[in-house]
């Protein structure tokens, strides 16, 4: 088949259709997990065929990543303040708190099982976190372009590290999930001056 056939198989769904049916999968992967999720649990959530799933996606893995991807409440492509500083606030702003203890929750079982799913782990990266990381690249060339951040900051590689290591250890630390005014001090207290912002 050639790209352009295989493309024009890949497009029958409408972006409402998209949207409807990533939503129904992050439902269920809430209600029950990755690990007892199936593709007829999403087809009849969703009242597609398997067919339908398979065509479009090649399966569970890369469904999940996608659905996942496209669920996001905001990208890092979509923020531009005019500081880097800035950026990363309206990254928490952007964040509903209930919502983020939610995904903070299932973020937590999906790592669980992509250390256990070698396919799961490959589509996370390729379909979730490297997007992503170079939306991040792309927020900190920004920063060094308008000559807030020098181009030789040693941190300036690790701002992911930097922004999602806290959230990520204030549960092991505390016991309590990260909440926006434990991010925004984080960010104030950590992010900025590792990276010497004014």
């Amino acid at each position: 088949m050639t790209a352009e056939a295989s493309a024009t198989r890949r497009t029958r769904l409408t972006p409402e259709r998209e949207r409807e049916l990533y939503a129904a999968v992050v439902e269920l992967l809430r209600e029950v997990g990755y690990e007892a999720l199936t593709m007829d649990a999403v087809a009849a959530r969703t009242r597609s065929s398997k067919a339908t799933l398979y065509r479009q996606w090649k399966g569970k893995p890369e469904l999940v990543a996608t659905a996942l991807r496209h669920s996001k409440p905001v990208s890092a492509a979509d923020i531009d303040t005019g500081s880097l500083s800035g950026d990363l606030h309206e990254i928490i702003r952007c964040h509903d708190e209930a919502e983020t203890k939610r995904d903070q929750e299932l973020m937590r079982g999906l790592a669980h099982a992509a250390f256990q799913n070698e396919d799961l782990f490959r589509a996370l990266r390729e379909l979730l976190i490297e997007p992503e990381l170079e939306n991040f690249r792309a927020m900190v060339q920004r920063a060094v372009d308008r000559g807030e951040l020098a181009a030789d900051n040693p941190a300036r590689e690790f701002v992911p590290h930097l922004l999602f290591g806290g959230a990520l250890a204030r549960p092991i630390i505390e016991g309590v999930d990260p909440d926006p005014d434990f991010s925004h001090r984080y960010i104030d207290a950590v992010v900025v001056p590792a990276l010497r912002l004014s």
